[in-house]
């Protein structure tokens, strides 16, 4: 199933980077616990989002590039 892209180009770069962060903070700055992966799986999802150009959450509320 193909998704059409819902977020622009600067917005997939911002998501790329602050997934890199998040992922950093939950691995290093959480020292790795419970939390700490979750955030870093939730950084992991925000990566992704990033890349592919599509947000579930954002399609559900009507968001559309113009």
């Amino acid at each position: 199933m193909l998704y059409q892209k819902n977020l622009p180009g600067w917005e997939r770069v911002l998501r790329v980077m602050m997934g890199g962060a998040m992922i950093a903070a939950g691995v290093i700055g959480l020292h790795g616990g419970v939390m700490g992966y979750g955030l870093a799986g939730m950084g992991g999802m925000v990566i992704i989002t990033g890349f592919i150009g599509f947000c579930p959450a954002c399609a559900m509320v009507g968001r559309k590039l113009k």
